[in-house]
């Protein structure tokens, strides 16, 4: 165990950044503004698991790999908050943890820990390749915070307190075989909370999707749109747009044209004492194109839209829709 308690103030930031280095990889230590850092570290080895324990005052821990080592290790970090505050910020994400809470992070590549306040905390360490999680699965976990106060998270908390308070008891081969018993656990861990996110991220996506198809409804009038309105009136990408709409059987700019041939043709349908040119019809529901929307009508319909609403009105007024022809490409796919 390192501690801070002997080393003269003006030298305790350099040997705490050491200490912390030598247990977590290359780091560097910003303490709050005028105090060096005090505190104390131990980091026991468990088969392939490494479990560092660290007491300390408020600061910052920042890791940024180094560019001349061409083949770093892949390794994957849990730290499990026992006390105070700290915030993880890995890929754009950020983690705030309180007492009791743990994150997955990658420890190879960039990331950072800040403590506001005096904490403790415990990290494992292990290889990527130990772990046996698929890549996306362990991508949709990292860098959120994990509460332990119930479900899968409430069995670990206690398990992973006692064990790192008890690793320097214990030999190398029983040492061995609690790495390969911890690991599994955080891979249930992670397949556990991969499934809950993909579940948020499914629902997440199904309520866009709704969104752009109502969006779509609303302004079937307006000849601009396109997907590239209906991205930034949203405030997503196009490319993200495109990617919700892989699924649906449809691309968002054949949407815009069905759905807006599904309303001229249930217009011109309609019997009414004073019918609607079919360009004033056509205008309406944003086609700009006569022609254009002449060729479209008939390519879906199998009839021009003249010839769509001279038959619909003769079948009206005999009173049978017998024999009316359906759409020779229906869109057959969720409707908002």
């Amino acid at each position: 165990m390192l501690t801070t308690d002997s080393v003269p103030d003006q030298e305790k930031s350099a040997f705490w950044e050491d200490a912390v280095s030598g247990a977590l990889g290359p780091v560097a230590v910003t303490p709050r503004p005028g105090r060096p850092v005090e505190g104390t570290i131990a980091t026991d080895r468990l088969g392939y698991l490494l479990i560092s324990r660290i007491e300390a005052g408020a600061h910052r821990i920042t890791h940024t790999p180094d560019p001349a080592e061409r083949s770093p290790a892949h390794l994957v970090g849990v730290a499990l908050q026992l006390a105070g505050t700290a915030v993880c910020v890995q890929d754009g994400r950020r983690a705030d943890l309180g007492q009791g809470d743990l994150v997955l992070y990658g420890a190879s590549r960039p990331y950072s820990f800040s403590y506001p306040e005096r904490f403790a905390t415990h990290t494992f360490r292990f290889p990527r390749h130990v772990l046996g999680v698929p890549d996306g699965d362990l991508r949709l976990v990292s860098g959120t915070a994990i509460g332990t106060g119930g479900g899968f998270g409430a069995v670990l908390l206690p398990f992973l307190a006692e064990l790192a308070a008890s690793a320097p008891a214990y030999p190398p081969a029983v040492g061995h075989r609690l790495a390969g018993h911890v690991v599994d656990l955080f891979a249930a861990l992670i397949t556990d909370r991969a499934q809950l996110a993909a579940t948020d991220q499914d629902a997440g996506r199904d309520h866009l999707v709704r969104s752009v198809r109502a969006h779509i409804d609303r302004h079937l009038g307006d000849p601009s749109l396109s997907p590239e309105t209906i991205a930034r009136a949203l405030r997503i990408s196009v490319r993200y747009l495109h990617r919700l709409f892989e699924g649906e059987g449809i691309t968002v700019s054949r949407l815009v044209q069905r759905r807006r041939l599904e309303e001229c043709a249930r217009e011109l349908a309609r019997r009414e004492r004073v019918m609607p040119t079919v360009s004033a019809v056509a205008r309406r529901w944003g086609f700009v194109n006569a022609a254009h929307f002449s060729r479209a009508f008939r390519a879906v319909y199998g009839l021009s839209p003249r010839e769509w609403r001279d038959l619909r009105t003769a079948q009206s007024a005999g009173g049978t829709a017998a024999g009316v022809p359906r759409p020779a490409d229906s869109f057959t796919g969720p409707r908002p």
